[in-house]
């Protein structure tokens, strides 16, 4: 079996980067279905010393369970940062593949192996992007007017900032760590909340990034509390606008 049939089949030379606030209704069954699709993957929980006990948790469960690991953050600072961190602590942990996702389940365990797959692929790219709008891309529980908005936010992001990526909102995320370090990417972040995927999107790209989309099925969450927010989609839309026209205006100035 070579080394990339290896990292997609069992997870070997790859990590899970989840952050997590109040999540420990989500994550045992989560984790059970990560494992029980890649039995061998690495996760690495951030927590933001969450208050319903989800960092102690995963401390119990890494006493007999060496492929877990925990990042604690003093307090809720932003899901950019928690990724930026995550990510960078993974980078020091020497794995070659690093895979982001949210704690709630709207990611499907069952979709990793295939973007896996597509990252261990001939061209090897630098990004795969679990995307929603791509053709055999869909939602699962979402309401026909959350599906217009998210594909309306996309179309604006397109608009604005001119990437290809359909789906530059998503979460689900493999990263191939050679390209993280060689770029430094992470230490560019600005952002703070759910404005990061967009921002790593926009930003991989100018540094010509190899980035790919491969479809996957969103569910909407069944436990805990959703994270968003009205400031959250007003931060995305400052910063999207905000970049957008700095960059016409720069294009015109050429």
């Amino acid at each position: 079996m070579t080394n990339s049939e290896q990292m997609h089949e069992t997870g070997r030379g790859v990590v899970a980067v989840i952050p997590t606030y109040c999540e420990v209704e989500s994550l045992p069954g989560l984790l059970s279905r990560v494992h029980a699709v890649l039995p061998e993957l690495s996760v690495l929980i951030v927590d933001d010393s969450s208050p319903d006990g989800t960092g102690e948790w995963v401390r119990e469960q890494m006493e007999s369970d060496s492929r877990l690991h925990l990042h604690t953050r003093p307090a809720k600072s932003g899901l950019a940062t928690a990724y930026v961190e995550g990510l960078g602590r993974a980078l020091e942990m020497g794995f070659d593949y690093l895979i982001q996702m949210d704690a709630d389940a709207s990611h499907r365990p069952e979709d990793l192996p295939k973007l896996l797959v597509r990252a261990a692929g001939p061209d090897h790219p630098d990004m795969v992007i679990g995307s929603r709008w791509v053709p055999g891309g869909k939602t699962n529980g979402w309401a026909p007017w959350r599906v217009a908005l998210s594909r309306a936010g996309n179309a604006y992001i397109n608009f604005w900032l001119g990437t290809r990526i359909k789906d530059a909102t998503a979460g689900l995320r493999v990263h191939k760590a050679s390209w993280l370090r060689e770029t430094g990417i992470l230490d560019k972040v600005s952002t703070v909340g759910f404005g990061f995927q967009v921002e790593m999107t926009t930003m991989a790209e100018a540094m010509g990034a190899a980035i790919v989309e491969v479809p996957i099925t969103f569910d909407e969450r069944e436990l805990g509390e959703s994270k968003l927010s009205g400031s959250i989609f007003v931060e995305e839309l400052v910063m999207v606008t905000k970049n957008g026209i700095k960059r016409k205006f720069s294009r015109r100035k050429k």
